[in-house]
């Protein structure tokens, strides 16, 4: 048996190893969830069935193991392989969808089909269907490699000490999970909110490194080993390739996926940002629409109809417009249209400062200080001006008030210091995501109500009743279960989305239709929206109701909303563009 102190150095290298493979492991893990959820657009699935399958996969990867009777050869070149496919694998994944995005194009082309073709065949639709699910067998892939490690460097250390090790699985255990912790911190703290091909360059760096490592020790161990150091001379090529060009190459492969050119990309602590823009002539300015997470957010051809619909009624409804409260609606937009009312005081909680520095030249927080939320770089600049320009420097006003943070928490200090508001406008994105779920539920609505005058409104975006009809229901049932005495819903068509929904209540008093009834003229001058546009968006076909005893409440801690939205939207808008008959 070797000497302690070899043996210890044996440890140290092989534990470390070990931690740093885990750490690499964990974080590619996460960056195939992110990507999935961007490119499938239903996130949270999205995270979770990657999880899942790689979970999965590494299982079997641990049986496969068994197979290779070189544990030294198997483990060096295995890790090499991992490498490999973790740099690669997003870059791959978005090229391929991009190819498949552009096919039935370029087959227009082939065959000179008159402009406008839309080429939609069963092939066309399966190939686009095949490619959805590329990211999940990558991740697969990934997980079988992965799983391989830990048997594979246990016979490692066990040969190398030439005996049996009683507490061997335990050591190596040890070192995975501490490992993977260290990954998760560097993920949440670095990595979240770097671009996704620099984030795999930088962990397949960190993975070759420790191959490198591994492959200098046990040299005259590995069978093959200078082709392998030869295959390791070519992904340190590869790696400054892709940190030279990889993020060009991903935007390009980007832009397929939306209808139009993608101008932005970024991504922030909390979610990915895109913005888009469709020239239609050049004595007209250009269409912009902005997506979080892959979901369209709006779109500067008709935000006016969707931000009108939100804020008019509710403003119309409330018997003042001194204090009013702006829970989400980061892009100012809502804000815009609010300030036109002319209130003393506007306070907005969001929870993104990347998306509000992307819509305001700063951001005033809660002690009155400027936070430069500013994104970097020419392109962002020039959006950030189209931005300010879209929501008429609502940001600049100095009766506005920016908090940064949940709102779920942010409220409770608004509460404690008892103060009111006369109108209550949430404008959040839909509740796909269980962080975004609470925000929906009675408990939260209960706390908002204590924030509203008695004479009040509070008006909620409640997602699309046409395509989603439960969910729309079920915040409107939830909102009257939180113990609002009117509540109301109504629609809109907004053409970038279809029929869209809110949900409007009052505590005391009229309802939120009967106040906008009894007014002789509408308070604001609006070149679309009217008293009767409004009240017309209150009528609902006879039938729309007649399910509404099946329709459960939101509480706080179910995913029953969750779950409706999920089920109503399965594909997630602005992806893989379709062009309607």
């Amino acid at each position: 048996m070797p000497a302690k102190r070899q043996l210890f150095i044996h440890d140290v290298i092989l534990i470390g190893i070990m931690a740093v493979l885990a750490a690499c492991g964990l974080i590619y893990e996460y960056l195939l969830s992110h990507y999935a959820g961007r490119v499938l657009g239903a996130v949270e699935t999205a995270i979770y069935a990657m999880i899942g399958i790689m979970i999965v996969s590494m299982g079997i990867g641990a049986f496969a193991a068994r197979l290779f009777k070189h544990p030294f050869t198997a483990f060096a070149w295995l890790e090499a392989v991992i490498a490999l496919v973790g740099m690669s694998a997003i870059l791959l994944i978005a090229g391929l969808i991009a190819l498949i995005g552009t096919l039935p194009q370029v087959l227009t082309d082939i065959f000179n089909l008159p402009p406008g073709t839309v080429l939609d065949g069963n092939i066309l639709i399966n190939l686009q269907e095949m490619a959805e699910f590329t990211p999940y067998f990558a991740g697969f892939l990934l997980g079988f490699l992965i799983g391989m490690e830990i048997p594979l460097i246990a016979r490692v250390r066990q040969q190398v000490y030439g005996t049996f090790l009683e507490n061997n699985a335990g050591t190596i255990y040890g070192a995975d999970y501490i490992g993977a912790g260290v990954g998760a911190a560097i993920w949440v703290t670095f990595m979240l909110s770097m671009d996704i091909t620099q984030a795999a360059v930088l962990t397949a760096l960190l993975n070759v490194l420790a191959g490198c490592v591994f492959l200098w020790r046990y040299f005259d161990k590995v069978k093959w080993a200078k082709a392998l150091v030869l295959f390791h001379v070519l992904l340190l090529a590869i790696l400054l390739l892709l940190a030279n060009k990889g993020q060009s190459w991903m935007q390009q492969f980007t832009n397929v996926l939306y209808k139009d050119q993608v101008i932005l990309s970024t991504q922030s602590n909390y979610q990915h940002i895109a913005v888009t823009e469709r020239i239609i002539s050049v004595d007209q300015p250009p269409i912009l629409d902005l997506y979080l997470n892959g979901r369209l957010q709006f779109s500067s051809a008709d935000e006016h109809i969707y931000h009108a619909m939100l804020v008019y009624p509710a403003m119309a409804a409330s018997a003042r417009h001194d204090n009013i409260l702006l829970i989400g609606g980061g892009d100012g937009l809502a804000l815009r249209n609010v300030l036109k009312w002319n209130p003393k005081q506007v306070t907005l909680i969001d929870l993104d400062p990347t998306l509000v520095g992307l819509f305001s030249e700063s951001a005033f927080i809660e002690d009155g200080s400027v936070e430069d939320t500013s994104l970097e770089g020419k392109s962002a600049k020039r959006i950030n001006q189209q931005m300010v320009a879209l929501n008429e420097q609502a940001f600049s006003d100095p009766r506005v008030k920016v908090i940064l943070g949940d709102a779920f928490i942010e409220i409770n200090p608004l509460i404690a210091q008892q103060a009111k508001f006369d109108t209550i406008i949430i404008d959040l994105p839909d509740p796909s995501h269980p962080d975004l779920n609470k925000l929906y539920s009675d408990f939260f609505y209960t706390k908002v109500g204590r924030l509203l005058q008695g004479d009040g409104a509070m008006v909620i975006q409640s997602t699309s009743p046409y395509h989603a009809k439960r969910a729309f229901q079920s915040i409107g049932k939830t909102v009257s279960a939180a113990g609002f005495g009117h509540v109301e819903q109504y629609r809109q068509n907004v053409p970038s989305f279809g029929e869209w929904g809110w949900t409007i209540a009052t505590k005391i008093g009229q309802s939120a239709s009967n106040r906008i009834k009894s007014q002789s003229h509408f308070p604001v001058e609006d070149s679309w929206i009217t008293s009767a546009i409004i009240l017309g968006a209150f009528a609902f076909p006879a039938n729309f109701y007649s399910n509404i005893n099946e329709i459960q409440v939101n509480y706080l801690g179910s995913s029953v909303l969750f779950q409706y939205h999920h089920q109503a939207w399965q594909k997630d808008q602005g992806l893989y563009y379709q062009p309607q008959p």
